[in-house]
């Protein structure tokens, strides 16, 4: 059986837990709309916040990776593999 490739796909919904301070655990539901820069070397994922998050609902939450201890994928919407150009050739 092959693996299945896992990532990201904006538009699923995800359940992040990643590091708040030493000992808690932040959970942040909703929409993963895509990736952003965190200064000059780190990443992070943005997340649009779900009704879970009562007055934050629909604002974007950045959880730098460094901070993300484990994802659970909620809902995932499909993926559209991209067909590859065929290349033209001429010939002379």
């Amino acid at each position: 059986m092959k693996a299945e490739e896992i990532e990201l796909v904006p538009g699923s919904k995800y359940e992040i837990y990643s590091i708040s301070s030493e000992k808690d655990v932040m959970i942040t539901k909703g929409i993963f709309v895509g990736y952003s820069y965190i200064g000059k070397e780190e990443g992070g994922i943005c997340i649009k916040m779900d009704s879970s998050h009562e007055n934050k609902k629909g604002k974007i939450r950045i959880i730098p990776i460094s901070m993300i201890l484990a994802i659970d994928i909620i809902e995932k919407k499909r993926v559209m593999k991209k067909k590859k150009k065929e290349e033209t050739h001429y010939y002379s």
